[in-house]
């Protein structure tokens, strides 16, 4: 079964008071639009983005900023209802299942994910709602109540909506009125829209106010580390995943990268889920010289299924030689990749100790590390 997600990203954020799309909208470390699409991966095939006409490559660039790669990023119609058709036209020929998903509610989980897409395969369709809370009237235009709502009846609708392309299309043909979701088009073409148990959380960016509620449900973690190795002669240097000219290099079971090590275990600590001897253990032989860049993305990896985002890091290097002012940049952006956040969310920095200790002294090299994730 092929499944594939449409996020939609047409809003331009003027009823938020922003200056930009609202789903570039950065919450916890990363824009709105970049946690939608974390969401879907491992869930579904690929994922369409579908956004105003004329951002195409403003949003390819965030996306590639930050490790993301939609199929395809294509412009919007006059509406939702026509940008999600525009989406379903991108999919590839073998699309069977479609998400429709909008691009500011970035607090979607895997979970409702799931149950969308098992609801799809069950029933034919499934759209993530929940239940009114409050008792619901129905008033005139001058605000007088002209009957009060049976509130077991009533939910409020939310995304990912998914229904087999096939139906959608078809539905795309049949219905010319305007409907304001896939989940009305559906219904007004006549084919069963099957609700499941969405979340209160799945907020959806439209106003001020919501912005502010997504940053107050964020919870940031903090996560330090420390390593340190010896200098030896016969080994290469790396440091912050950057190949350092030097006579002698870090011993240890992997590439000994000091900093990459300190950082790798701030990240997990912030995450709470144990430290780099933990999950990469020297007594294994598979990471017997391997690069701490792999050790860095594979920490990322567990730390973004667990639900996490990287808001920002900062390495610090202790050692009195080589200089390693020149390489400070290179190190930034090979961090940046490994964790697929942009530069600015990544800062290193080189000291000495004045000749003091065993840093000083040129025996070894330490390095000191803080991470910040939301969840």
């Amino acid at each position: 079964m092929s499944i594939y997600a449409i996020l939609l990203s047409g809003g331009s954020g003027t009823r938020m008071g922003a200056k930009e799309n609202k789903t570039l909208l950065t919450i916890g470390g990363e824009p709105a639009i970049v946690r939608c699409f974390r969401a879907f991966q491992g869930l579904t095939d690929g994922a369409v983005l579908v956004t105003r006409a004329g951002e195409e490559g403003l949003f390819a660039d965030t996306m590639r900023q930050y490790g993301c790669f939609p199929l395809a990023v294509v412009p919007g119609g006059e509406d939702r209802q026509a940008s999600s058709l525009r989406g379903l036209q991108a999919l590839p020929a073998d699309a069977e299942i479609a998400l429709i998903h909008d691009g500011a509610r970035p607090f979607v989980t895997k979970e409702i994910i799931r149950r969308v897409i098992g609801s799809v395969t069950a029933c034919g369709s499934g759209v993530a709602a929940v239940p009114a809370r409050d008792t619901v009237k129905r008033a005139d235009r001058e605000g007088r109540v002209i009957e009060t709502l049976d509130r077991a009846e009533l939910w409020h609708m939310q995304t990912p909506q998914g229904f087999y392309v096939r139906d959608l299309l078809a539905a795309h043909d049949a219905v010319s009125a305007r409907c304001t979701d896939d989940a009305a088009l559906m219904e007004a073409a006549g084919y069963p829209v099957q609700l499941v148990m969405g979340s209160p959380d799945n907020i959806k960016l439209t106003s001020p106010e919501d912005l502010r509620m997504a940053h107050g449900m964020l919870t940031p973690r903090v996560g330090t580390g420390f390593d340190a190795h010896r200098l030896t002669e016969g080994r290469q240097l790396w440091l912050g995943g950057v190949k350092i000219p030097y006579e002698k290099g870090l011993l240890g079971h992997s590439d000994a990268d000091a900093a990459l090590h300190a950082l790798t275990d701030a990240l997990l600590g912030a995450a709470a889920i144990g430290d780099i001897g933990q999950l990469f253990p020297d007594s294994d032989m598979k990471y017997k010289g391997i690069s701490s860049l792999i050790l860095l993305e594979e920490a990322r990896r567990v730390i973004t299924e667990l639900g996490f985002s990287i808001g920002n890091v900062d390495v610090t290097i202790v050692c009195q030689a080589p200089k390693l002012a020149p390489y400070i940049p290179q190190m930034r952006e090979s961090i940046a990749k490994a964790l697929q956040i942009p530069v600015d969310q990544v800062s290193v920095k080189a000291t000495t100790t004045e000749r003091m200790g065993y840093e000083g002294r040129g025996e070894g090299i330490s390095a000191q590390a803080v991470a910040v994730v939301f969840r």
